[in-house]
This record gives C-alpha cells, sequence and structure tokens, in this order.
C-alpha cells in the first residue's frame, strides 16, 4: 500500500526495505536503501532491469558517497573535474568503494553517481542520511514519467511511498560520464 511521504517520515521506510518514488532533475525516480539487497531487488523486478546493468546511486553531497565510491582513485586532475560539476545533472561513472554490493555495481568496476542539485532529491539524501538508489519510475518498455499523473497505476500499486514534488527543469535524463577517462556515456 503506497502512501504519502514526508522528508520526516521517510527514513523509516527506507530502513526497512520500502521502495519510493520522488521527482528529479528531469523524470519521476524509483529510490531505496542501496544497501538493501532485497529493496534493490524489488526495483531491478519492477523495471525488469538485469542486475548486471548496475544502478545509479543520488546523494545530497560527495561526502555521502564515502565508502560507495573511491574519488580518491580518479586523477586529480579528473577528480576535480567531477567535484565541480555537483551539486548538478552530471553523473559520473567512479571506481566502487568498499561499500559497494554486486547488486549496486552489476557487472561493472564502478558505481554511477549523482550528486543532485534538485532540492526535493538532495533533501531527501539529507532526511536519509546517505545516497539513494535512483531510477527511473517507469516499467520496462515504457516512457519514463515527467509528471505524477503520469506514474503509471500498476508501478504505483507496487511502491511502499510516494514523496511529493516537481519535476526539475531539465528535458533529458542525466548525462552520463567516465570519471577515470572523461568519456561520456550517455548524452
Amino acid at each position: 500500500m503506497m502512501h504519502e511521504m514526508t522528508l520526516d517520515s521517510v527514513s523509516g521506510l527506507l530502513q526497512a526495505g520500502g521502495v519510493i518514488t520522488y521527482p528529479t532533475e528531469a523524470v519521476w525516480g524509483l529510490g531505496c536503501d542501496p544497501s538493501n539487497e532485497a529493496a534493490v531487488h524489488k526495483v531491478l523486478m519492477l523495471k525488469q532491469r538485469p542486475i548486471e546493468k548496475g544502478m545509479i546511486l543520488v546523494a545530497a553531497d560527495p561526502a555521502q558517497l564515502d565508502g560507495w565510491v573511491r574519488l580518491d582513485a580518479v586523477p586529480e586532475q579528473r577528480r576535480a573535474a567531477v567535484l565541480a560539476s555537483w551539486p548538478g545533472p552530471n553523473t559520473w561513472i567512479v571506481p566502487a568503494g568498499p561499500k559497494a554490493p554486486r547488486w549496486i555495481t552489476g557487472e561493472h568496476e564502478g558505481i554511477a553517481v549523482r550528486v543532485s542539485a534538485h532540492p526535493l532529491v538532495a533533501a531527501l539524501c539529507q532526511a536519509w542520511g546517505g545516497p539513494l538508489v535512483s531510477t527511473s519510475a517507469n516499467l520496462a518498455g515504457e516512457e519514463p514519467a515527467r509528471r505524477r499523473s503520469g506514474l503509471d497505476p500498476r508501478l504505483l500499486a507496487q511502491l511502499d511511498g510516494i514523496v511529493d514534488g516537481q519535476v526539475g527543469s531539465n528535458a533529458q535524463p542525466t548525462t552520463i560520464r567516465d570519471a577515470l577517462s572523461g568519456a561520456t556515456l550517455r548524452a
């Protein structure tokens, strides 16, 4: 049963393994505790997404990613470019850290991470106290929702909570680049 969540009430739900939907920079997203294997598997099942692809994590500030990724493994000049792009709609593949389980990394050596400038996403991560899984709130093959009214009722029926708000002004999901090389993987 899905409930309207406030920032104050969302932490308990996430700690209990709940999956939420919330507005991001460009589309509505699905989120959960990235360290909760059952919650991540629920997101993967809802999206019919193979675990090998890995998941994106979103955070309120770079410190929330400590242990999840190893920014220190990125050469100084590249690391400066990554940090200068945050907060903002920039997702970077950064070498995985010791906190990162295979259900987050998939078949990859790195994790896609972003420090969001979207005020609600940042506030959500601050209220939760760490990064969240962030993937578009849509069933496999369907378009991601840009408005709450566009969320698929079949998807909503399987979620635990919704954090209401407005999607940001970005027309497209965030750019994904490799932190080590600077190469763009998704424009």
